[in-house]
């Protein structure tokens, strides 16, 4: 299968939009809104274009997306700037096929490249582990509404990212629109 990766382009957010609407309409853990609030991240401060990568096939049709946006973690004492992983989307035709691992690692290496240090994630947690995901809890990071807390995770892209990081995640505003 020769599959591309890219980075998404504003042309293409209708494009994604329909990819992630289909990607999720069946998923048990999902409220069905992804494609709303990727729609809100591509309008939001919190928006980073480079980070934003979509698989295609070779009709050029688009089968995959990942998407990073700006968060912070913080506490009284501190407020240290991180990445969302929100969300990885493939076809319902193209998954168990290696493309949601080929775009997790080209947006990891991605964004440390851009000079981030960490991801958070809120997610499968029998998927994000394989990519060195572990419990956001083990560094007293906390998500700021209940979720189980084996799915929300982090991951630090730089050795130690974490040593002197604590408290909890702040999402911008389309999280919460």
């Amino acid at each position: 299968m020769n599959i591309s990766l890219r980075q998404e382009q504003p042309k293409d957010y209708p494009k994604t939009e329909a990819l992630i609407e289909q990607t999720f309409r069946n998923e048990e853990m999902s409220d069905q809104q992804e494609h709303l609030l990727v729609q809100r991240i591509h309008r939001s401060d919190a928006f980073i274009p480079e980070l934003s990568i979509v698989a295609v096939n070779q009709q050029n049709e688009m089968i995959g997306q990942i998407l990073f946006s700006k968060i912070t973690i913080e506490n009284k004492d501190q407020v240290t700037e991180s990445l969302a992983l929100a969300p990885v989307s493939i076809h319902p035709d193209y998954q168990k096929q290696g493309i949601g691992s080929m775009l997790m690692n080209r947006g990891l290496e991605k964004a440390k490249e851009s000079g981030y240090t960490s991801v958070i994630v809120l997610g499968h947690p029998d998927y994000y582990p394989r990519f060195g995901f572990k419990p956001a809890s083990l560094w007293g990071i906390k998500a700021p509404f209940d979720v189980p807390e084996e799915a929300f995770m982090a991951l630090e892209l730089e050795k130690d990212a974490f040593k002197n990081v604590s408290g909890v995640v702040q999402y911008s505003e389309a999280f919460s629109e």
